[in-house]
């Protein structure tokens, strides 16, 4: 029997007898020989899970990068490692513009709320601070927060934001254990699976992902997605590595579109009933096939990431309808009148064509402006008040 009926064929049963087992259809072995396969059966296997699991709704996340720059770690890929420049640097934001940011977020159809901060990670003093902002985004906004701050090296801190209600923690591995030091050596690969481990003890659901293109191979790829997978992770960003300046990857690859979607595919077969996420660099290396991702990712970013721009919310919710996917129900009830202006605007030809690809865009560095948008409008508002 060949590889592809198996794999189909163990998709069916699992579909059938098995809806709640997490377990990867594939072993180290099969997900190699997989990736041999050609790119339209890797997205047709790992599109019937995708559609069963989470049928055509996408759910969409903003990034809120609450504290950038000045970062002692050396994390090759980042725009923020310690000997980088050319970036904004700021200290935590204040919470007024967490919060309006928030609001924001909310209004442009945003599913989660992911509040990013530079650093090695927190302490329980740091994870009281941020479990007063979780609070008052949960309270005032009601929209889901993921907080990324880095590693968790008490537990403690863990319990003190499981309490604020927070239900969701980002902490990416990255790359497989056997590569880790090629990309970072301040901390280890298994700081980060302590950290994982901090958290899922006190029942906070795990983010994390991959960074694919760093120079690592086809087996570390596959490691890591086996690894999340025991984990249990319930959201994987699968990140496309962006040159950004500063980094000190040395042996990084330009992805074709056509492996960016096998990697996809590998990662919904390894972790079928996982939120799987296109995430940084989507825009870079699927270019024109974004929408092809989305038959097997079911989460996207928009507006960018950390210190990079990426589609805007309009664009990107028109790819999302055009393409017969939509926002999630709840969510899509928060921005009903923004997806009427975004459909009216269609014209017959894209409605005709019923799809919509959007374009390669370059690598471009946010500005403070797009960082911090309300910084100056409120301190502006406050001296009106006084």
């Amino acid at each position: 029997m060949s590889l592809y009926k198996t794999i189909y064929e163990r998709i069916l049963h699992r579909i059938k007898y098995e809806p709640e087992n997490p377990e990867s259809i594939l072993n180290f072995e099969e997900a190699k020989e997989a990736y041999e396969l050609s790119t339209r059966d890797l997205l047709f296997l790992a599109g019937h899970l995708r559609k069963y699991y989470f049928q055509n709704y996408v759910l969409v996340h903003i990034i809120n990068n609450i504290r950038n720059g000045n970062c002692a770690e050396d994390c090759g890929y980042c725009a923020q490692r310690n000997t980088a420049t050319g970036i904004p640097t700021y200290s935590l934001k204040s919470e007024e513009e967490i919060l309006k940011e928030a609001e924001i977020a909310k209004q442009n159809g945003a599913y989660r709320y992911c509040l990013v901060t530079a650093g090695r990670g927190i302490n329980a003093k740091m994870a009281e601070k941020y479990a007063e902002i979780i609070k008052k985004i949960n309270e005032q906004i009601g929209i889901k927060v993921c907080l990324s701050a880095g590693i968790i090296t008490d537990p403690e801190s863990a319990k003190i934001l499981q309490e604020a209600g927070l239900d969701r923690y980002n902490h990416n591995l990255n790359t497989s254990q056997n590569y880790y030091d090629k990309i970072t050596t301040t901390h280890t690969y298994d700081d980060r699976k302590k950290t994982l481990e901090h958290l899922s003890l006190h029942h906070i659901g795990l983010c994390s992902g991959v960074i694919a293109g760093i120079g690592e191979s086809i087996d570390d790829l596959i490691n890591v997605g086996l690894e999340l997978n025991r984990f249990n992770a319930q959201s994987i960003p699968v990140n496309f590595f962006i040159p950004v300046p500063g980094h000190n990857i040395k042996n990084y690859k330009e992805l074709s579109s056509d492996e960016c979607l096998k990697i996809l595919s590998l990662f919904r077969l390894m972790n079928p009933k996982a939120e799987i996420r296109m995430a940084a660099g989507r825009e870079i290396y699927l270019k024109e096939k974004q929408h092809l991702g989305l038959k097997v990712a079911n989460s996207l970013f928009v507006s960018g990431y950390l210190n990079v721009k990426g589609s805007s919310t309009y664009e990107t919710i028109k790819m999302i309808y055009l393409n017969g996917f939509q926002l999630d129900p709840d969510t899509e009830n928060t921005i009903l009148e923004l997806r009427d202006q975004i459909l009216s605007e269609v014209t017959p030809d894209e409605f005709d064509r019923m799809h919509y690809a959007l374009q390669e865009m370059k690598i471009e560095l946010k500005t403070i402006e797009e960082l911090r948008p309300f910084a100056v409008h409120l301190q502006k508002d406050k001296k009106n008040e006084a």
